[in-house]
C-alpha cells in the first residue's frame, strides 16, 4: 500500500523571525523539515534548531498526559480532571481575594507565537485580572517603548545596510538571516563595526572592533554624540525639518567627551573619534542591539534613547539601511479592557503607559515580592520562568508560596517541578496559527499560515483548546467564541485584508502584508511635539532625565566598592549560542553534540590570576549565589570579566547568579549583564 506523501509550507517560533520551512508528512508523521526558499527573509536556510525541530518535536521527553500534584508527586489524571479542578480553584480564589490575584506568564512575546501570546493575555483579562507577564518584561519591550517615546513608533533595523554596527549583537549565534544579509553586502563594500567585550568571529573581518567594559554602552553612544555635534557632522536639514530638542542636546552632551568615556568604557578616545566619524559619514547607517544587551543594564532605557538620538541627527531613519518606522499589522487582539494597573505599573509608569497608550504587560521583576499577598495564582504557558528570568532563588521561592501554580508545556521544566498542574502542549507543526515576519527586505509585515501538519501527540492540547475549555469552567466561555484554531486565525486575519483561505489554498508560501516605503512624507510623529523628540516631553513629566545620560552599574567597580574584595570580577550573563535557544532543545542529542555544556569564557591574564585553566571545572560567585560550569579560556575575551552563558539548568543555571531587586530604575529590568563575581576552581565533586 502507497504511503500518503505530503509536503506543508509552515514556519518555525522559535525566534522572532518565523523562518520559512517545508515539513515532509508520511501517513501522518513529520519526517524531514527544510528551509522553505521562497520565504524572503530565510530563503531556504533554517539553523541548527530550525533543522533539528523534529527532534524536539518527537522527543521521548514529551509530556504525554495532564500531571497533578499528590504528596510531593505527580499522578496521572485526565484533562476533565485537570480542567474542572482547575477551573474551580481559580473561581474560589477569585471570589475571595479579587481577580487581579492571578498572574499569567507566557514564554513567547507574540510575535513568534501569536497565539500562545494572545490568548494567554485574553484568557487573564477576560478572568479580570490586569497580572500578564511575559519574557518581554525583561527584553524586547525596553525597546519598543522608548523608541516610541522618542518616534511615536517602533522603527526596525533594516536587513540591508551600509553600516552595521553590531553594538553587543552576535548574529553569527543568535540571529542567522541577519548573519546572511552582511555577508551579502560586506561583499558589495558594506562596513561592519562590533562593539562587545567578546572579540566575535565577525569582529576578524569588520572595519572595527570595539572592546567595552560590559554596562557602559550609554557612555560610549553620549561620546559618540559629542564628537557628531562638536564637529558639526549632524545632518542640519534633517534637524531642522523633523526634530524636537536639539537645542537643548548641544549643551547638554559637552561634557561627554571621548575622554571622559575612555575612563569609563576602556575604549580609547581615538576610537570612539573615528567610529563617530565613521557613522555620521554614511547615508544608510544602522545600530543593531543585542536583543537584551544594553536593556539589562542599569542604564538601559536611556542607552536606547541615546541610540535612537544617534540614527537621528546623522539622519538614519526612514532611508534604506537605517532605522524605518513601518506600518503596523492590524492583527485581531484581545478586545478586552481591565481597567486595574498591572503589577509594577505604580512603580514603573513608562512600562505601562505612554501619551495615554497602556500596555498589558507588568513588570516581572515586582512578581517574586508580591507572592503570595498580591498574587496567588499563577499560569505559566509555554515558559520557564524559574529557569530564564534573573533570580532563579527568588522565583523559585515564591513559586513554592503560591496556592495555585499550573503549567502548560512540551516537556517537564525547573518551573513545572514546582507546579500543582502539568498539562501536555502541542509543538508548533501540532496546531494551527498564524505566523508574521516584520524585518524583511521589500515588503512589511511578511504574512504566513502556520499549518498544522500533524496531529496533536499523546493528550497534548494546543492553547486554543486549553483556554476554551477552562473559560468555560469559569464562567468566561463566550469571551472564547471560535469553535476551531481554524476560525481563530480567520478572526486574527479579519483587519488585515487577507484570508484564512487565501492563506491556505492561493499563498501558502505567504504574503507581503504591505510594501516597504522610504521618506519622511511631512513627518507627523506621534509624540507631543509631533517630532521626534531628542528631548523627551514624556520622560520630562514622568520625572526622568529629558536627554540621554548614563548611570553606573549598581554592581560595578565604580558602583559598589564595598563588593570587590570578595567579587573582583565582571560578569555578564546570557550570552547566546546557536544551538539553543535560551532553555529549550538541551535535550536534543544532535546539538549536544555540538555543544555538550555550559562554559564560562574568561581571558587568559585573568585565568592565570585565580588559578583556573582552560577545561577546568569552576565555582563562579556573586552576592546571590553560585554556579559551577567547566572554564573555556581564550584570548578573545576581555580581561576581568566572565561570560557564563544562560538557559542551562542545575548547578549552571545563570540566574543563579543575578538578583531581581538589582533594576533599571526607569522600567524596571533587571541587571544581569555588568555584575561582580569571583572565580575559583572547583573543588572535585
Amino acid at each position: 500500500m502507497a504511503k500518503e506523501i505530503k509536503e506543508v509550507l509552515t514556519d518555525c517560533t522559535l525566534c522572532y523571525h518565523s523562518c520559512g520551512t517545508v515539513v515532509t508528512v508520511e501517513d501522518g508523521k513529520a519526517v524531514k523539515i527544510k528551509g522553505l526558499e521562497s520565504h524572503p527573509l530565510n530563503r531556504g536556510m533554517l539553523c541548527p534548531k530550525g533543522r533539528a525541530a523534529l527532534d524536539n518535536v518527537y522527543s521521548p521527553d514529551r509530556l504525554k498526559y495532564p500531571l497533578k500534584r499528590v504528596n510531593n508527586t505527580f499522578q496521572r489524571i485526565t484533562w476533565d480532571q485537570a480542567i474542572a479542578e482547575i477551573g474551580e480553584r481559580l473561581l474560589k480564589l477569585r471570589d475571595e481575594y479579587g481577580p487581579a490575584v492571578l498572574g499569567v506568564f507566557s514564554g513567547s512575546i507574540g510575535v513568534e507565537n501569536l497565539e500562545m501570546a494572545g490568548l494567554t493575555h485574553r484568557f487573564e483579562a477576560a478572568f479580570g485580572s490586569p497580572n500578564f507577564f511575559s519574557v518581554e518584561s525583561i527584553c524586547y519591550r525596553m525597546r519598543i517603548r522608548t523608541r516610541q517615546i522618542t518616534f511615536g513608533k517602533y522603527p526596525t533595523e533594516e536587513l540591508d545596510s551600509n553600516l552595521y554596527i553590531l553594538w553587543g549583537h552576535n548574529p553569527q549565534e543568535s540571529d542567522f538571516p541577519l548573519l546572511l544579509a552582511i555577508k551579502k553586502n560586506m561583499k558589495k563594500g558594506a562596513k561592519v563595526v562590533v562593539i562587545d567585550p567578546k572579540r566575535i568571529s565577525l569582529a576578524d573581518s569588520a572595519e572595527m572592533y570595539i572592546r567595552i567594559r560590559p554596562g557602559t554602552d550609554g557612555a560610549l553612544a553620549l561620546a559618540m554624540i559629542h564628537v557628531i555635534v562638536a564637529e558639526k557632522l549632524y545632518d542640519n536639514e534633517f534637524i531642522d525639518k523633523y526634530t524636537y530638542g536639539f537645542d537643548r542636546l548641544v549643551p547638554h552632551v559637552m561634557e561627554y567627551t571621548p575622554e571622559w568615556a575612555e575612563k569609563i568604557t576602556s575604549v580609547p578616545a581615538s576610537d570612539i573619534l573615528r567610529l563617530a566619524r565613521l557613522f555620521a559619514g554614511t547615508k544608510g547607517a544602522g545600530i543593531y542591539q543585542g536583543t537584551c544587551t544594553q536593556d539589562q543594564t542599569a542604564n538601559g532605557t536611556q542607552n536606547s534613547r541615546a541610540f535612537a538620538v544617534l540614527q537621528t541627527i546623522t539622519g538614519n531613519i526612514n532611508n534604506p539601511g537605517g532605522w524605518v518606522i513601518n506600518p503596523g499589522l492590524p492583527l485581531g487582539n484581545s478586545g478586552i479592557d481591565v481597567q486595574e494597573k498591572p503589577l509594577g505599573a505604580d512603580q514603573y509608569p513608562l512600562f505601562y503607559e505612554i501619551q495615554g497608550k497602556k500596555s498589558h504587560f507588568g513588570v516581572v521583576t515586582c512578581v517574586p515580592e508580591s507572592i503570595p499577598e498580591k498574587i496567588k495564582a499563577f499560569m505559566v504557558i509555554g515558559g520557564n520562568p524559574v529557569l530564564s528570568m534573573a533570580d532563579s532563588n527568588a522565583f523559585r521561592d515564591a513559586f513554592k508560596r503560591l496556592e495555585l501554580l499550573i503549567v502548560h508545556d512540551l516537556f517537564m521544566t525547573e518551573t513545572g517541578k514546582l507546579a500543582h498542574y502539568v498539562l501536555p502542549g502541542c509543538s508548533h507543526l501540532e496546531k494551527w496559527g498564524l505566523a508574521y515576519t516584520y524585518n524583511v527586505c521589500h515588503g512589511l509585515p511578511y504574512l504566513m499560515l502556520r499549518k498544522k501538519a500533524i496531529d496533536p501527540l499523546y493528550e497534548s492540547w494546543p492553547e486554543w483548546r486549553l483556554f476554551t475549555e477552562l473559560a468555560k469552567k469559569t464562567g468566561i466561555g463566550d469571551q472564547f467564541p471560535w469553535q476551531t484554531e481554524e476560525e481563530l486565525v480567520a478572526h486574527e486575519l479579519a483587519r488585515t485584508g487577507l484570508t484564512f483561505g487565501q492563506l491556505l489554498e492561493e499563498k501558502p508560501e505567504g504574503a507581503f502584508f504591505k510594501e516597504k516605503s522610504y521618506g519622511m512624507k511631512g513627518g507627523g510623529f506621534l509624540t507631543p511635539s509631533g517630532k521626534i523628540e531628542i528631548y523627551s516631553n514624556v520622560l520630562e513629566e514622568a520625572g526622568f532625565d529629558p536627554l540621554p545620560t548614563y548611570r553606573e552599574p549598581q554592581r560595578s567597580p565604580a558602583g559598589s566598592p564595598e563588593l570587590l574584595e570578595q567579587y573582583p570580577l565582571i560578569l555578564s550573563t546570557g550570552n547566546r549560542n546557536r544551538y539553543y535557544t535560551h532553555g529549550q532543545f538541551r535535550g536534543i542529542g544532535s546539538l549536544k553534540e555540538k555543544n555538550p555544556g555550559p562554559k564560562a569564557e574568561i581571558g587568559p591574564e585573568t585565568a592565570k590570576a585565580y588559578g583556573v585553566g582552560d577545561g577546568d571545572d569552576a565555582v563562579i560567585e556573586t552576592n546571590r549565589g553560585l554556579v559551577r560550569m567547566k572554564v573555556h579560556v581564550s584570548e578573545r575575551v576581555s580581561e576581568g570579566v566572565v561570560l557564563v552563558p544562560h538557559g542551562w539548568s542545575g548547578e549552571a543555571n545563570a540566574n543563579l547568579l543575578t538578583d531581581t531587586g538589582c533594576r533599571e530604575p526607569i522600567m524596571g529590568y533587571p541587571e544581569v549583564k555588568a555584575l561582580l563575581c569571583s572565580i575559583k576552581k572547583a573543588d572535585p565533586l
